[in-house]
Parts: structure tokens; C-alpha cells; sequence
């Protein structure tokens, strides 16, 4: 998974650790989350040195995480930094709030992207949050 990792990001292990919890989720889970969620979201992450980079999780069709934009095409584009995300990830900010506040900004299903709150708490036990 080191492949989906990039150097200068802090959530590049939150990503990874992302991946890692739906590979090791059961097919039958898998198509349970995938069910419920239904959405492919596109991760669009700066970080301090105004570098980007680009994550997708495919919650449509395969239930997983790559690096890159999505293909086929986001339901969900969301754009926020390297911070926001990781405070997301650890609850210490709500995803509706960050929203208001301009420090997310969705493109697509906007309605779909409050489940990335779920999809991140997925891999939160197997992470080091």
C-alpha cells in the first residue's frame, strides 16, 4: 500500500490506513458498505507547501482506495487541506461545520459526502488516529 502514500502529506497514513481496513474487510462486509454507501469520492488535499494531491475511494463498484483522480468519474469531489482532513478524521471537527465555514468545498452529490464522516471511522480502530 505504500503506493497510495504521499511524501509531505500527514494524511497519506490516514488514506493508507483507509485501504488497508477495507482490504481486510470480508467480501460480504465489503458489499455491505459498499451498499450502504454507494458513492465514489475524490479526495482533492493541500498541504502547507501548497502541494496537491489526489485520492479516490471507490464506494460504488470495487471498495477501494487508490491514488489519482477517479475513474470512472466522482459522484463527490471534495477539496479541503491537509489539516481539515485529519481533524475530520479525528472528530475534533464535523464535516457540516467545516462545510459552513468554507474549510470543505464539495463539488457533485453534496449529500453523499456527508458519508465520508462514516467511511473514515471505518478505518479509524485499525489506524494509529
Amino acid at each position: 500500500m505504500s503506493d497510495i502514500k504521499v511524501a509531505g502529506f500527514k494524511t497519506s497514513d490516514l488514506i493508507s490506513g483507509v485501504s488497508t481496513a477495507f482490504a481486510g474487510l470480508s467480501d460480504q462486509e465489503k458489499q455491505a458498505q459498499i451498499k450502504k454507501t454507494n458513492g465514489i469520492f475524490e479526495l482533492q488535499v493541500t498541504n502547507e507547501a501548497k502541494e496537491k494531491a489526489t485520492w479516490t475511494i471507490d464506494m460504488k463498484k470495487t471498495g477501494t482506495v487508490y491514488k489519482g483522480p477517479a475513474k470512472p468519474k466522482a459522484d463527490v469531489t471534495i477539496i479541503l487541506s491537509d489539516d481539515v482532513l485529519m481533524d475530520l478524521a479525528t472528530g475534533k471537527l464535523n464535516g457540516q461545520t467545516a462545510f459552513m465555514t468554507g474549510k470543505l468545498k464539495t463539488k457533485g452529490n453534496i449529500m453523499l459526502a456527508t458519508k465520508l464522516d462514516g467511511l473514515l471511522k471505518t478505518a479509524k480502530p485499525k489506524s494509529k488516529l
